[in-house]
Protein backbone atom coordinates (compact mmCIF):
# COMPACT_ATOMS: atom_id res chain seq x y z
CA UNK A 1 0.00 0.00 0.00
CA UNK A 2 1.59 3.18 -1.50
CA UNK A 3 -0.41 5.88 1.49
CA UNK A 4 -1.01 5.12 4.74
CA UNK A 5 -3.07 2.07 6.32
CA UNK A 6 -6.64 3.80 7.24
CA UNK A 7 -8.37 1.93 10.78
CA UNK A 8 -11.30 3.06 12.19
CA UNK A 9 -11.73 1.98 15.98
CA UNK A 10 -14.92 2.10 17.34
CA UNK A 11 -15.03 2.63 21.01
CA UNK A 12 -12.04 4.73 22.61
CA UNK A 13 -12.06 3.12 26.32
CA UNK A 14 -8.28 1.13 27.13
CA UNK A 15 -8.96 -1.50 24.79
CA UNK A 16 -9.57 0.46 21.79
CA UNK A 17 -6.64 2.70 23.07
CA UNK A 18 -4.65 0.08 23.81
CA UNK A 19 -5.02 -1.49 19.78
CA UNK A 20 -4.53 1.91 18.31
CA UNK A 21 -1.19 1.87 20.68
CA UNK A 22 -0.27 -1.53 19.25
CA UNK A 23 -0.88 -0.82 15.75
CA UNK A 24 0.86 2.37 16.07
CA UNK A 25 4.08 0.80 16.54
CA UNK A 26 4.10 -1.64 14.32
CA UNK A 27 6.47 -1.16 11.15
CA UNK A 28 3.48 -0.39 8.86
CA UNK A 29 2.33 3.84 8.12
CA UNK A 30 -1.13 3.96 10.18
CA UNK A 31 -3.52 6.46 10.00
CA UNK A 32 -6.38 5.89 12.47
CA UNK A 33 -9.29 7.20 13.96
CA UNK A 34 -10.50 6.66 17.67
CA UNK A 35 -14.46 6.85 17.62
CA UNK A 36 -16.04 7.09 20.94
CA UNK A 37 -19.93 7.36 21.46
CA UNK A 38 -19.44 9.84 24.85
CA UNK A 39 -18.17 13.31 24.11
CA UNK A 40 -14.92 12.29 26.06
CA UNK A 41 -12.71 9.66 25.69
CA UNK A 42 -11.46 6.53 28.11
CA UNK A 43 -14.78 4.34 28.42
CA UNK A 44 -15.12 2.58 31.38
CA UNK A 45 -11.94 4.56 33.01
CA UNK A 46 -14.67 7.41 33.31
CA UNK A 47 -17.47 5.65 33.32
CA UNK A 48 -17.25 2.26 35.24
CA UNK A 49 -14.58 2.86 37.67
CA UNK A 50 -15.59 4.22 41.38
CA UNK A 51 -14.41 7.93 42.02
CA UNK A 52 -12.49 6.96 45.06
CA UNK A 53 -10.25 5.02 42.99
CA UNK A 54 -7.58 7.68 41.95
CA UNK A 55 -4.94 4.47 41.63
CA UNK A 56 -6.86 3.00 38.96
CA UNK A 57 -8.12 6.12 37.07
CA UNK A 58 -4.09 6.63 36.89
CA UNK A 59 -4.72 4.23 33.66
CA UNK A 60 -5.77 7.40 32.20
CA UNK A 61 -1.95 9.11 32.01
CA UNK A 62 -0.93 6.09 29.77
CA UNK A 63 -3.85 6.34 27.55
CA UNK A 64 -3.31 9.94 27.56
CA UNK A 65 0.07 9.61 25.46
CA UNK A 66 -1.25 7.15 23.06
CA UNK A 67 -3.78 10.05 22.24
CA UNK A 68 -0.99 12.35 22.11
CA UNK A 69 0.30 10.88 19.20
CA UNK A 70 -0.09 12.81 15.85
CA UNK A 71 -1.69 9.34 13.51
CA UNK A 72 -4.26 8.54 16.27
CA UNK A 73 -7.12 10.99 15.87
CA UNK A 74 -10.42 10.99 18.20
CA UNK A 75 -13.53 11.65 17.12
CA UNK A 76 -15.98 11.71 20.38
CA UNK A 77 -19.76 11.98 20.45
CA UNK A 78 -20.12 9.77 17.30
CA UNK A 79 -22.49 7.08 17.83
CA UNK A 80 -21.83 3.81 15.87
CA UNK A 81 -25.30 2.88 13.85
CA UNK A 82 -26.84 6.37 14.30
CA UNK A 83 -24.52 9.00 13.17
CA UNK A 84 -22.59 6.41 10.66
CA UNK A 85 -23.30 2.58 9.82
CA UNK A 86 -20.52 -0.09 8.71
CA UNK A 87 -20.87 0.61 5.00
CA UNK A 88 -19.93 4.47 5.81
CA UNK A 89 -16.72 3.40 7.59
CA UNK A 90 -15.98 1.02 4.98
CA UNK A 91 -15.33 4.03 2.34
CA UNK A 92 -13.23 5.73 4.61
CA UNK A 93 -11.11 3.02 6.28
CA UNK A 94 -9.42 0.13 4.98
CA UNK A 95 -10.16 -2.11 8.66
CA UNK A 96 -12.57 -1.75 11.15
CA UNK A 97 -11.93 -2.51 14.70
CA UNK A 98 -14.70 -2.44 17.11
CA UNK A 99 -13.79 -2.06 20.80
CA UNK A 100 -16.95 -1.18 22.70
CA UNK A 101 -16.76 -3.21 25.86
CA UNK A 102 -19.42 -4.16 27.83
CA UNK A 103 -21.86 -1.67 29.29
CA UNK A 104 -25.49 -3.38 29.91
CA UNK A 105 -26.06 -5.71 33.41
CA UNK A 106 -26.18 -9.63 33.01
CA UNK A 107 -29.66 -10.72 33.57
CA UNK A 108 -30.31 -12.69 37.13
CA UNK A 109 -33.57 -14.88 36.18
CA UNK A 110 -34.58 -15.25 40.10
CA UNK A 111 -38.66 -14.51 40.96
CA UNK A 112 -39.20 -11.14 42.16
CA UNK A 113 -36.47 -9.71 40.28
CA UNK A 114 -38.24 -6.88 38.34
CA UNK A 115 -39.72 -5.37 41.64
CA UNK A 116 -39.28 -1.52 42.20
CA UNK A 117 -36.05 -1.30 44.49
CA UNK A 118 -34.00 -4.29 42.14
CA UNK A 119 -31.62 -2.55 39.95
CA UNK A 120 -28.86 -3.43 38.06
CA UNK A 121 -25.19 -2.51 39.13
CA UNK A 122 -24.13 -1.10 35.98
CA UNK A 123 -27.10 1.38 35.77
CA UNK A 124 -25.91 2.50 39.40
CA UNK A 125 -22.31 2.65 38.41
CA UNK A 126 -23.05 4.83 35.69
CA UNK A 127 -25.40 6.92 37.80
CA UNK A 128 -22.63 8.12 40.50
CA UNK A 129 -20.18 8.09 38.00
CA UNK A 130 -21.74 10.96 35.75
CA UNK A 131 -22.69 9.13 32.53
CA UNK A 132 -24.17 11.62 30.53
CA UNK A 133 -26.99 9.23 29.38
CA UNK A 134 -29.06 7.98 32.43
CA UNK A 135 -31.34 9.85 34.84
CA UNK A 136 -29.74 13.03 37.17
CA UNK A 137 -31.89 10.85 40.70
CA UNK A 138 -30.89 7.81 41.74
CA UNK A 139 -34.00 6.24 44.85
CA UNK A 140 -31.61 5.96 47.69
CA UNK A 141 -34.56 5.34 50.20
CA UNK A 142 -33.42 1.91 51.81
CA UNK A 143 -32.19 1.73 55.29
CA UNK A 144 -30.61 -2.08 54.17
CA UNK A 145 -29.87 -2.96 51.20
CA UNK A 146 -28.64 -6.36 49.18
CA UNK A 147 -25.73 -6.80 46.88
CA UNK A 148 -25.42 -9.65 44.90
CA UNK A 149 -22.30 -10.82 43.44
CA UNK A 150 -18.99 -11.80 45.16
CA UNK A 151 -16.46 -9.31 42.37
CA UNK A 152 -15.32 -6.02 42.50
CA UNK A 153 -18.11 -4.27 41.04
CA UNK A 154 -20.13 -5.82 44.08
CA UNK A 155 -17.53 -4.19 46.18
CA UNK A 156 -17.70 -0.58 44.74
CA UNK A 157 -21.18 -1.06 44.95
CA UNK A 158 -21.45 -1.83 48.15
CA UNK A 159 -18.61 0.61 49.26
CA UNK A 160 -20.05 3.37 47.79
CA UNK A 161 -23.74 2.87 49.40
CA UNK A 162 -22.39 2.77 52.35
CA UNK A 163 -19.56 5.08 52.58
CA UNK A 164 -20.74 8.55 53.85
CA UNK A 165 -21.45 11.29 50.92
CA UNK A 166 -18.86 13.48 53.11
CA UNK A 167 -16.06 11.32 52.33
CA UNK A 168 -17.00 11.35 48.70
CA UNK A 169 -16.43 14.93 48.71
CA UNK A 170 -13.22 15.50 47.84
CA UNK A 171 -13.99 13.12 44.47
CA UNK A 172 -14.81 13.96 41.25
CA UNK A 173 -18.50 13.17 41.84
CA UNK A 174 -20.54 15.60 40.20
CA UNK A 175 -23.50 17.76 43.11
CA UNK A 176 -26.48 15.55 42.11
CA UNK A 177 -24.45 12.27 43.13
CA UNK A 178 -23.24 14.12 46.22
CA UNK A 179 -26.74 14.96 46.92
CA UNK A 180 -28.48 11.86 46.41
CA UNK A 181 -25.69 10.03 48.59
CA UNK A 182 -26.19 13.23 51.32
CA UNK A 183 -29.78 11.85 51.97
CA UNK A 184 -30.27 8.19 51.69
CA UNK A 185 -30.45 6.69 55.06
CA UNK A 186 -28.75 3.61 54.32
CA UNK A 187 -27.11 1.87 57.39
CA UNK A 188 -26.70 -1.44 56.28
CA UNK A 189 -25.65 -3.25 52.87
CA UNK A 190 -25.49 -6.73 52.84
CA UNK A 191 -23.09 -8.63 50.25
CA UNK A 192 -23.86 -12.11 49.73
CA UNK A 193 -21.19 -14.79 46.96
CA UNK A 194 -23.42 -17.71 46.28
CA UNK A 195 -19.68 -19.68 46.93
CA UNK A 196 -17.08 -19.66 49.63
CA UNK A 197 -14.45 -16.98 50.38
CA UNK A 198 -11.54 -18.90 48.24
CA UNK A 199 -14.15 -18.75 45.45
CA UNK A 200 -14.67 -14.49 45.93
CA UNK A 201 -13.43 -12.74 42.81
CA UNK A 202 -12.50 -9.86 44.63
CA UNK A 203 -8.84 -8.71 44.03
CA UNK A 204 -6.99 -8.28 47.62
CA UNK A 205 -6.44 -4.44 47.47
CA UNK A 206 -10.10 -3.92 46.46
CA UNK A 207 -11.08 -6.16 49.85
CA UNK A 208 -9.41 -4.33 51.89
CA UNK A 209 -9.97 -0.72 51.13
CA UNK A 210 -13.30 -1.64 52.66
CA UNK A 211 -12.02 -1.41 55.65
CA UNK A 212 -10.47 2.46 55.38
CA UNK A 213 -14.03 4.49 56.09
CA UNK A 214 -14.01 5.68 59.47
CA UNK A 215 -18.01 5.42 58.87
CA UNK A 216 -18.26 1.76 57.82
CA UNK A 217 -17.86 -0.82 59.78
CA UNK A 218 -16.92 -4.30 57.76
CA UNK A 219 -18.92 -7.23 59.36
CA UNK A 220 -17.34 -11.23 57.97
CA UNK A 221 -19.23 -14.38 60.22
CA UNK A 222 -17.16 -17.26 61.49
CA UNK A 223 -19.60 -19.83 59.88
CA UNK A 224 -19.04 -18.78 56.55
CA UNK A 225 -15.33 -19.49 56.80
CA UNK A 226 -15.39 -23.05 55.15
CA UNK A 227 -13.03 -24.60 52.92
CA UNK A 228 -12.56 -28.12 50.80
CA UNK A 229 -10.23 -29.45 49.05
CA UNK A 230 -10.70 -27.55 46.01
CA UNK A 231 -10.79 -24.25 47.83
CA UNK A 232 -7.18 -25.03 49.14
CA UNK A 233 -5.85 -26.03 45.98
CA UNK A 234 -6.59 -22.62 44.99
CA UNK A 235 -5.23 -20.89 47.59
CA UNK A 236 -1.95 -22.68 46.95
CA UNK A 237 -2.33 -21.74 43.63
CA UNK A 238 -3.06 -18.42 43.25
CA UNK A 239 -1.18 -16.03 45.96
CA UNK A 240 -4.39 -13.24 45.50
CA UNK A 241 -7.05 -16.12 46.46
CA UNK A 242 -4.99 -16.54 49.69
CA UNK A 243 -4.35 -13.03 50.43
CA UNK A 244 -8.19 -12.58 50.17
CA UNK A 245 -8.79 -15.22 52.33
CA UNK A 246 -6.46 -14.94 54.81
CA UNK A 247 -7.62 -11.09 55.02
CA UNK A 248 -11.48 -12.23 55.22
CA UNK A 249 -10.36 -14.84 58.23
CA UNK A 250 -8.80 -11.89 59.94
CA UNK A 251 -11.79 -9.95 59.95
CA UNK A 252 -14.18 -12.96 60.94
CA UNK A 253 -12.49 -13.47 64.46
CA UNK A 254 -12.19 -9.93 65.02
CA UNK A 255 -14.21 -8.53 67.85
CA UNK A 256 -17.25 -5.62 66.07
CA UNK A 257 -16.50 -1.70 66.18
CA UNK A 258 -18.94 0.86 66.91
CA UNK A 259 -18.91 2.43 63.00
CA UNK A 260 -22.25 4.12 62.85
CA UNK A 261 -22.75 1.69 59.59
CA UNK A 262 -22.66 -1.71 58.51
CA UNK A 263 -21.02 -3.16 55.44
CA UNK A 264 -21.60 -7.39 55.84
CA UNK A 265 -20.20 -9.97 53.66
CA UNK A 266 -21.64 -13.09 53.65
CA UNK A 267 -20.73 -16.45 51.73
CA UNK A 268 -22.61 -19.46 50.82
CA UNK A 269 -25.95 -17.77 50.35
CA UNK A 270 -27.41 -18.26 46.93
CA UNK A 271 -30.27 -15.84 45.88
CA UNK A 272 -33.44 -17.54 45.29
CA UNK A 273 -36.31 -14.57 45.47
CA UNK A 274 -36.79 -11.00 45.44
CA UNK A 275 -39.84 -10.81 48.38
CA UNK A 276 -41.96 -7.72 47.95
CA UNK A 277 -45.44 -6.73 46.92
CA UNK A 278 -45.03 -4.23 44.04
CA UNK A 279 -41.91 -3.38 45.68
CA UNK A 280 -38.74 -4.61 47.25
CA UNK A 281 -39.29 -5.68 51.10
CA UNK A 282 -36.58 -8.57 51.45
CA UNK A 283 -33.89 -11.17 49.72
CA UNK A 284 -34.40 -15.01 49.91
CA UNK A 285 -31.47 -16.82 49.98
CA UNK A 286 -30.61 -20.90 49.92
CA UNK A 287 -27.48 -21.88 52.25
CA UNK A 288 -24.79 -23.50 49.73
CA UNK A 289 -22.26 -26.04 51.10
CA UNK A 290 -18.90 -26.78 49.18
CA UNK A 291 -18.63 -30.18 47.48
CA UNK A 292 -14.96 -30.44 47.71
CA UNK A 293 -13.95 -29.34 44.20
CA UNK A 294 -14.62 -25.92 45.01
CA UNK A 295 -18.02 -25.92 43.77
CA UNK A 296 -21.38 -25.86 45.86
CA UNK A 297 -24.76 -27.71 46.17
CA UNK A 298 -28.12 -25.85 48.10
CA UNK A 299 -28.63 -27.47 51.76
CA UNK A 300 -32.30 -26.75 51.30
CA UNK A 301 -31.88 -24.34 53.82
CA UNK A 302 -33.58 -20.62 53.29
CA UNK A 303 -33.18 -17.32 54.88
CA UNK A 304 -35.30 -14.21 54.41
CA UNK A 305 -33.18 -10.69 54.93
CA UNK A 306 -35.01 -7.58 55.85
CA UNK A 307 -33.89 -4.90 52.88
CA UNK A 308 -35.50 -2.41 50.74
CA UNK A 309 -33.26 -2.83 47.88
CA UNK A 310 -31.38 -5.08 45.55
CA UNK A 311 -28.83 -4.52 43.34
CA UNK A 312 -27.44 -7.54 41.10
CA UNK A 313 -23.53 -7.36 40.21
CA UNK A 314 -23.43 -10.91 38.55
CA UNK A 315 -21.24 -9.71 35.32
CA UNK A 316 -21.25 -6.99 32.45
CA UNK A 317 -23.05 -8.15 28.78
CA UNK A 318 -22.33 -5.86 25.61
CA UNK A 319 -24.63 -4.98 23.65
CA UNK A 320 -25.26 -6.23 19.46
CA UNK A 321 -23.86 -3.58 16.98
CA UNK A 322 -26.00 -2.76 13.87
CA UNK A 323 -24.58 -5.05 10.60
CA UNK A 324 -21.92 -7.15 13.42
CA UNK A 325 -22.24 -10.84 13.41
CA UNK A 326 -23.49 -10.97 17.58
CA UNK A 327 -24.01 -13.84 19.93
CA UNK A 328 -26.41 -13.89 22.72
CA UNK A 329 -25.61 -16.74 24.22
CA UNK A 330 -21.75 -15.54 25.32
CA UNK A 331 -22.59 -11.49 24.75
CA UNK A 332 -19.57 -11.72 22.59
CA UNK A 333 -18.90 -11.04 18.47
CA UNK A 334 -17.73 -14.03 16.98
CA UNK A 335 -13.93 -14.13 15.65
CA UNK A 336 -11.18 -16.02 15.15
CA UNK A 337 -8.40 -14.36 16.31
CA UNK A 338 -9.99 -11.03 16.07
CA UNK A 339 -10.93 -11.65 12.65
CA UNK A 340 -15.04 -11.20 12.81
CA UNK A 341 -17.13 -14.05 11.64
CA UNK A 342 -20.68 -14.27 9.98
CA UNK A 343 -23.13 -16.80 10.61
CA UNK A 344 -21.60 -18.99 8.42
CA UNK A 345 -18.39 -19.42 10.33
CA UNK A 346 -16.14 -16.74 7.19
CA UNK A 347 -14.42 -13.94 7.67
CA UNK A 348 -16.28 -10.82 7.52
CA UNK A 349 -13.46 -8.92 5.47
CA UNK A 350 -11.75 -5.92 7.11
CA UNK A 351 -13.89 -5.93 10.02
CA UNK A 352 -12.17 -7.18 13.85
CA UNK A 353 -12.95 -7.39 17.19
CA UNK A 354 -10.68 -6.51 20.73
CA UNK A 355 -11.71 -5.89 24.50
CA UNK A 356 -14.35 -7.37 26.15
CA UNK A 357 -17.10 -7.56 23.35
CA UNK A 358 -14.48 -9.89 21.72
CA UNK A 359 -14.01 -12.51 24.96
CA UNK A 360 -16.03 -10.90 27.72
CA UNK A 361 -16.17 -8.75 30.62
CA UNK A 362 -13.68 -10.64 32.52
CA UNK A 363 -10.12 -10.05 34.02
CA UNK A 364 -8.67 -6.98 34.71
CA UNK A 365 -8.54 -3.28 32.51
CA UNK A 366 -4.75 -4.23 31.91
CA UNK A 367 -5.67 -7.88 30.55
CA UNK A 368 -7.30 -6.49 27.29
CA UNK A 369 -3.86 -5.66 25.90
CA UNK A 370 -3.42 -9.21 25.52
CA UNK A 371 -6.53 -9.18 23.63
CA UNK A 372 -4.66 -6.36 20.91
CA UNK A 373 -2.15 -7.68 20.87
CA UNK A 374 -3.79 -10.59 18.77
CA UNK A 375 -5.88 -8.51 17.08
CA UNK A 376 -3.71 -6.34 15.47
CA UNK A 377 -1.36 -9.11 14.46
CA UNK A 378 -4.46 -10.70 12.77
CA UNK A 379 -5.11 -7.14 10.75
CA UNK A 380 -1.31 -6.47 9.66
CA UNK A 381 -1.36 -10.11 8.60
CA UNK A 382 -4.53 -9.74 6.07
CA UNK A 383 -3.02 -5.94 4.84
CA UNK A 384 -2.34 -7.66 0.94
CA UNK A 385 -6.39 -9.04 0.97
CA UNK A 386 -8.05 -5.66 3.19
CA UNK A 387 -10.33 -4.10 0.26
CA UNK A 388 -8.84 -0.42 -0.05
CA UNK A 389 -11.10 2.37 1.17
CA UNK A 390 -13.03 4.56 -1.59
CA UNK A 391 -11.88 8.07 0.27
CA UNK A 392 -8.79 7.44 2.57
CA UNK A 393 -8.00 11.03 2.72
CA UNK A 394 -8.47 11.79 5.95
CA UNK A 395 -10.26 15.15 5.87
CA UNK A 396 -13.40 13.16 3.64
CA UNK A 397 -14.75 11.87 7.29
CA UNK A 398 -14.73 14.60 8.72
CA UNK A 399 -16.70 16.32 5.99
CA UNK A 400 -19.17 13.13 6.23
CA UNK A 401 -19.82 13.74 9.36
CA UNK A 402 -20.11 17.49 9.18
CA UNK A 403 -22.43 17.30 6.24
CA UNK A 404 -24.55 14.70 8.68
CA UNK A 405 -24.95 17.34 11.28
CA UNK A 406 -23.10 15.30 13.89
CA UNK A 407 -21.39 17.78 16.68
CA UNK A 408 -18.09 15.36 17.11
CA UNK A 409 -15.79 16.02 19.69
CA UNK A 410 -11.48 16.31 19.43
CA UNK A 411 -8.74 15.40 21.13
CA UNK A 412 -7.93 18.64 21.63
CA UNK A 413 -11.37 19.45 22.50
CA UNK A 414 -10.66 16.66 25.31
CA UNK A 415 -7.75 19.52 26.41
CA UNK A 416 -10.77 22.49 27.01
CA UNK A 417 -13.03 19.78 28.63
CA UNK A 418 -10.20 18.39 31.17
CA UNK A 419 -8.97 21.85 31.80
CA UNK A 420 -12.73 23.16 32.84
CA UNK A 421 -13.48 20.31 34.89
CA UNK A 422 -10.69 20.73 36.57
CA UNK A 423 -11.19 24.54 37.02
CA UNK A 424 -14.40 23.57 38.50
CA UNK A 425 -12.76 21.49 41.08
CA UNK A 426 -10.46 23.50 42.13
CA UNK A 427 -12.74 26.07 42.92
CA UNK A 428 -13.76 23.29 45.75
CA UNK A 429 -10.34 22.48 47.14
CA UNK A 430 -10.59 19.02 44.62
CA UNK A 431 -8.91 17.73 41.38
CA UNK A 432 -11.45 17.68 39.15
CA UNK A 433 -15.31 18.23 39.45
CA UNK A 434 -17.39 15.72 36.56
CA UNK A 435 -19.18 17.64 34.00
CA UNK A 436 -22.30 15.39 33.37
CA UNK A 437 -24.98 17.28 30.68
CA UNK A 438 -23.93 15.58 27.12
CA UNK A 439 -24.89 19.00 25.88
CA UNK A 440 -22.35 20.84 28.52
CA UNK A 441 -19.61 18.76 27.51
CA UNK A 442 -20.08 19.02 23.65
CA UNK A 443 -20.28 22.62 24.31
CA UNK A 444 -17.28 22.87 25.96
CA UNK A 445 -15.16 20.74 23.93
CA UNK A 446 -15.89 22.72 20.93
CA UNK A 447 -15.71 25.80 21.75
Amino acid sequence: MTRALRVAIVGAGPAGVYAADILDKSDTDVSIDLYERMPAPFGLIRYGVAPDHPRIKGIVTALHKVLDKPSIRLLGNVDFGTDLKLDDLREFYDAVIFSTGAAADRDLNIPGIEKDGSYGAADFVSWYDGHPDVPREWPLTARSVAVIGAGNVALDVARILAKTADELASTEIPDNVYAGLKASPVTDVHVFGRRGPAQAKFTPQELRELDHSPNVEVIVYPEDIEFDEGSIAEMRAHKQVDMVVKTLQEWAIRDEGDRPKRLHLHFFHSPVEVLGDGSVTGLRTERTELTGDGNVRGTGEHHDWDVQAVYRAVGYLSSPLPEVPFDHQTGTVPHEAGRVLDIDGDQVPGVYVTGWIKRGPVGLIGHTKGDAQETIRSLLADIDSLTPAVQPDEDAVLEFLEQRGVEYTTWDGWYQLDAHERSLGEAEGRERKKVVEREEMVRVSRA
